[in-house]
C-alpha cells in the first residue's frame, strides 16, 4: 500500500501511537502508555501537522529504485527477529529482572523510600533522574522543532511583507 497524502500519513501515525498506548496498558506498562499517548499521539501529531501547514501535503514522486528501501526493511526486520530470539518468554517468572531486581526493590523500598506503592517509588525515586533526563530530551526536541519550523516560515513572511509594501 502506498499513500502519498501526507495528512493521511500523519493521522494514521497518531492513531497507531494511540493504539500502541492501549497495548502498553494491556501489558501493564502504564508509564510507557502515558508517554506514548502524550508524545506519540499528541505532541508528535501536532508538530507533524504544523510541518504540513508550512510544506506540501503530498509526497513528491520517488527518484530512486524501490529495491533499496525494501532491502533495508528486510535486513532491519531480520536483525530485530535475531535480537529477540534470546529473550525470555513474556511474563516469565524466571527472567533476570524477576530474579534480581524486583526482589531488591520489594525489600528495600519500605525502608529507603517510605512510599507504600512500590511502582511509584521506583518511577519517582529510583528512576527519578532517568525520568528527568527523558523529559529534558523531549522538551529540547520540541523546542528544536519549533525553532526549525519558525525559521523556515520567516523568509516566506518577509517576501509576503515586501510584496504587500510594494
Amino acid at each position: 500500500m502506498r499513500l502519498r497524502n501526507l495528512f493521511a500519513v500523519v493521522m494514521l501515525s497518531g492513531v497507531f501511537s494511540l493504539l500502541s498506548a492501549g497495548l502498553f496498558v494491556a501489558m501493564d506498562a502504564v508509564d510507557v502508555a502515558f508517554t506514548e499517548a502524550a508524545v506519540g499521539a499528541g505532541i508528535s501529531t501536532v508538530l507533524m501537522l504544523g510541518t504540513l501547514a508550512l510544506t506540501h501535503q503530498h509526497e513528491k514522486p520517488a527518484q530512486h529504485s524501490r529495491v533499496l528501501p525494501l532491502l533495508v526493511v528486510f535486513v532491519t526486520g531480520a536483525a530485530l527477529l535475531y535480537g529477540t530470539a534470546d529473550l525470555p518468554p513474556f511474563g516469565s517468572a524466571d527472567t533476570p529482572v524477576q530474579q534480581h531486581v524486583a526482589p531488591e526493590y520489594i525489600e528495600r523500598t519500605p525502608d529507603e523510600i517510605g512510599v507504600p506503592n512500590i511502582v511509584t517509588a521506583v518511577l519517582a525515586s529510583y528512576r527519578g533522574y532517568d525520568t528527568l533526563g527523558e523529559v529534558i530530551v523531549i522538551f529540547t526536541a520540541g523546542i528544536a522543532v519549533i525553532v526549525l519550523l519558525h525559521g523556515s516560515s520567516r523568509p516566506k513572511r518577509r517576501k509576503e511583507d515586501e510584496e504587500a509594501e510594494s
